[in-house]
Formats: C-alpha cells, sequence, structure tokens
C-alpha cells in the first residue's frame, strides 16, 4: 500500500478535509482517546515552534501516542538534503538515512522546516519535507514548510464554530473573505499567506487577496491552486490593492505578513516598500467596514504593528479558538494517517 501524507491540503479531496474537521470537532467536545495507543510520533524542528511543538505532543498523549521531540543541528545530528553531494561540511547523515531509520522506529513523521529566505525558486520546491516524504515509508506530516496544512484545517474549523451549520462549506460558502497583508519589520514566509489562500478557495468563499502592489502576489503556483479551487468550489478570487474597498462588507479579515517575492534575498531592496504600507494595520476603523466581520491570525502576533490591542481585545478576534483548534485538527490527522497505515509489523 501506498503511504498517505499530508503534505498539502490541495492532495485531500473536500470530502477528505470535511472529514477531518468532524473528527476535530468531536475531539474538541472529548479530547481523551486511544487511536494512538502504542503507536509514536517523532516531530523534527528544524525551525523554532510554541504552538505546533505543544499541540502536536499534547495531542499525540491525549490519544494514548507518545511524541519525541528532535531539532537538528541541535539535539540531533545536522542533516544533508542535496543529491549526491560530498558531505565535507557540517551535515553528519543524510535525510535517506535518517527517514528510513526513523520510519524503524516510530509510526508518524511530523516535520517544520522554513525556507532559506536566500532564493525562492530552491525554496519553493520544499525539499526538506519532499525528501523525508520520498525516503519515508511511514506517514509524513508538514508541520510548516512553505505552506501550513495544519493552520488551513484550524481556521476553517475557527470559521465553522463561529458561523455555525452542519457542515464547514454550508458555513463558509459565499461568504466575503479578506486575506490581507500586514506590515512587519521583517520579510517573513509566505506560508500561511499561501496556505490561507488556498482552504479559502476551497470552501467556496468570495475571496480578496489584499496587499500593496502586485510585488506582494503569491506565487503563481497558489495562485493557481486558488482559481483552480475556484471552478471547483464556486465562489470567486479579487485581487486589491485599497484596504477601504477591500474590508468593506467582509465577513472574515484574515491577517499576515509575508515577503516580496521578486525580492526574495534582497529585502533591503524590499524594506523601503514594507516601510510605506504601515497603514495596512488592522484597526478598529477598517473593521467597521466589515459586515459584522470576525477577525484571525495565525499567531504569533505583533501588537500595534499587524493589528491594534482594539481589534485584538474584541469580541470579533477569533485567533485564539483558531489556535486552540490547532490540537484539534492535528489530533485527527494523526488519527486518520495512523489508522490508514495500519498496524506495524
Amino acid at each position: 500500500m501506498t503511504t498517505r501524507h499530508f503534505l498539502s491540503t490541495q492532495d485531500w479531496s473536500r470530502a477528505e478535509l470535511d472529514a477531518l474537521l468532524a473528527q476535530a470537532a468531536a475531539f474538541k467536545r472529548s479530547r481523551a482517546g486511544s487511536q494512538l495507543a502504542g503507536k509514536s510520533i517523532a516531530l523534527l524542528f528544524f525551525n523554532p515552534s510554541m504552538r505546533t511543538r505543544t499541540s502536536f505532543e499534547l495531542g499525540a498523549f491525549q490519544l494514548g501516542g507518545h511524541a519525541i521531540v528532535l531539532q537538528p543541528g541541535k539535539d540531533a545530528w545536522p542533516i544533508e538534503f542535496e543529491v549526491g553531494t560530498v558531505m565535507d561540511g557540517e551535515a553528519e547523515e543524510h535525510v535517506a538515512e535518517v527517514a528510513r531509520v526513523l520510519s524503524r522506529y516510530v509510526d508518524l513523521i511530523g516535520v517544520r522546516a522554513f525556507p532559506k529566505f536566500q532564493d525562492w525558486s530552491v525554496d519553493r520546491e520544499d525539499r526538506v519535507i519532499h525528501a523525508f516524504a520520498k525516503h519515508s515509508t511511514v506517514p509524513v506530516i508538514n508541520m510548516e514548510t512553505i505552506t501550513h496544512p495544519m493552520q488551513e484545517l484550524a481556521h476553517i474549523q475557527a470559521l465553522w464554530q463561529h458561523f455555525g451549520g452542519a457542515t464547514p462549506g454550508e458555513a463558509l460558502r459565499g461568504r466575503k473573505y479578506v486575506l490581507t497583508w500586514t506590515y512587519h519589520p521583517k520579510p517573513l514566509n509566505t506560508a500561511v499567506a499561501n496556505s490561507a489562500l488556498q482552504i479559502a478557495t476551497r470552501y467556496g468563499m468570495d475571496v480578496t487577496l489584499l496587499c500593496p502592489t502586485e510585488d506582494y502576489l503569491l506565487d503563481p503556483r497558489y495562485m493557481e491552486f486558488a482559481k483552480q479551487n475556484v471552478a471547483d468550489n464556486g465562489g470567486s478570487l479579487t485581487i486589491s490593492h485599497d484596504p477601504a474597498s477591500a474590508y468593506r462588507g467582509a465577513h472574515v479579515v484574515y491577517a499576515k505578513s509575508w515577503g516580496a517575492l521578486p525580492y526574495f534575498g534582497r529585502w533591503a531592496d524590499e524594506k523601503p516598500i514594507r516601510d510605506a504600507h504601515k497603514h495596512f494595520i488592522v484597526d478598529e476603523a477598517k473593521m467597521a467596514l466589515t459586515d459584522h466581520g470576525v477577525f484571525s491570525h495565525c499567531l504569533p502576533l505583533r501588537r500595534n504593528v499587524k493589528a491594534t490591542d482594539a481589534v485584538m481585545d474584541s469580541p470579533a478576534c477569533i485567533a485564539i479558538d483558531e489556535a486552540e483548534n490547532r490540537l484539534h485538527v492535528q489530533k485527527a490527522v494523526m488519527a486518520q494517517l495512523a489508522a490508514q497505515a495500519g498496524n506495524r509489523e
């Protein structure tokens, strides 16, 4: 049987995503379970984490499993990912061995690895997690690379919970959704923006991508995914550089900072553009233009840089609900992948 990984929600059907969200809702009602009894997951963190590490470790425990946290280059050997390289540098072992050895030990592998921010033509290949998926014989889970599928599911669950409805599709179809760029003093990964664009269009919403200039459009791969999702699921996709028109009538405002891809690796050149658009902050005046819209963010969030205190502390903010849902959706994914993989011999 081919190993089923969870690298991108685009690889899973709407029916499968709905089933995961329904299971996550069940876990939210009752946290304990035995779906991972006698099973284990290795969690490899190439980058820092707070919510992801806590929710995955705790989620495995609540389902009767055991999580092992590894930080390659810190408490585990540095890993090489290039094929055919002469390993005379820092790396002590190759992913081909790491993934296969871990597969002999554990039932699932989670990987968190951000891009290097030097060459987008390289980073967009997402080599680290795809190398693990290639060499692993157990399911691999994307804990955030150049996309963040776990955040996607947590986000949709929070919106479903807020708007109600028998299914996520029933709750969200036709709602106006604004994915807005916000200022940050540093250029950030496009992962959450890529993912938000994917999942919002997957669920039939009328999506507006609000960003300062065309330089801040997302990678063509994700723009094309969004267009295909609209064709398959209804809704629409609009590009806007005008906050007032974008916010007007919105039901959902989702904020994220990200760097402009044409300036990838040349961040000093991009900085003046970022600095000129600090007014993209989510504030009370913009939220007042919405149709009683809710606000969310993946966290961490710099208050009064990305969003004001008043927005973060308002009843319209569902960011904490979304953060909690990371626990529930990740449990659903782990349980599903473990069940599909079956019992180890």
